[in-house]
């Protein structure tokens, strides 16, 4: 007997993607029943999936399925916020810490250099919490400015600090992770903790891999950032052989605000983003 396929109703075009919600004939709930195959459309083509490949997806302590409505809401969260993003035409994306405080020497230097790209028509958007992405926020605010935050949703909530003007939330982080990883015209890092080093290995991947166009990456405050990548060129390359010299160009070591922004200015002259 063939088995069961569930019925789709389409309820939004985004994109070119159809986001679509599961709709079951003998049960309220999300969750497959054996023998069931789930189809949707995407860019005109029927994609079907036997039920059985969407268990045990993601594992937390004991393994768990993921029901249909989770899957409806990651899609709903992309497109949500892709068609979020479109509107800054020309943007720059700065990560770093959440523990930096207001007198730390680096928050000042993240509200500095926000403003000046603020004050160049750069949409600054950010994490949206507190430390340097408050300080990142408060500059292109007092720059008059666009700036946005991408939030994620907390049992113990994350505080969209009051510099945001624009915003949008998420509920899962690898979604709200693409988001920041896309579509900015610069990506800056400043010190931070294992979340900054992790969006930091990540764009380089994308840009060493191909999976995203060549974009500058600069890494501000070389107390800070100095010994690793000392240990990228001594350890990873010259003693592992595990990356290509040129890959070491991908990313660009700054001081201070001032020299972030005049590397910038330079490596983006071909793209006439200060025009």
């Amino acid at each position: 007997m063939p088995p069961a396929v569930v019925k789709l109703a389409k309820i939004k075009l985004i994109h070119n993607i159809k986001y679509q919600m599961i709709q079951k004939k003998s049960s309220t709930d999300h969750e497959h029943n054996e023998g069931e195959v789930i189809c949707f459309t995407s860019h005109g083509r029927e994609i079907c999936i036997h039920a059985s490949q969407l268990e045990h997806i993601f594992k937390k302590g004991n393994t768990r399925e993921v029901s249909s409505w989770t899957i409806m809401k990651i899609m709903g969260e992309f497109t949500q916020g892709f068609d979020f993003l479109k509107r800054f035409k020309k943007s720059v994306s700065i990560m770093g810490s959440a523990r930096v405080g207001l007198t730390h020497g680096v928050y000042q230097e993240a509200t500095d250099l926000a403003f000046k790209l603020a004050k160049a028509d750069f949409a600054v958007i950010t994490g949206g919490g507190p430390g340097i992405m408050e300080a990142a926020n408060k500059g292109a605010s007092e720059a008059g400015g666009r700036s946005v935050g991408l939030n994620i949703r907390l049992a113990t909530e994350q505080r969209t600090n009051q510099y945001v003007k624009e915003s949008e939330s998420f509920t899962f982080f690898f979604t709200r992770k693409v988001m920041l990883e896309t579509g900015a015209s610069i990506y800056i890092f400043f010190p931070g903790g294992f979340g900054t080093l992790d969006e930091f290995f990540k764009m380089i991947t994308l840009i060493q891999n191909h999976k995203i166009r060549p974009v500058p990456v600069i890494l501000i405050n070389k107390e800070f950032w100095q010994p690793l990548l000392d240990w990228i060129k001594t350890t990873m390359l010259e003693k592992e052989n595990a990356i290509a010299k040129k890959d070491m160009e991908i990313y660009h070591l700054v001081d201070n605000a001032n020299e972030a922004y005049e590397e910038i200015k330079e490596l983006t002259k071909s793209k006439h983003l200060f025009d």
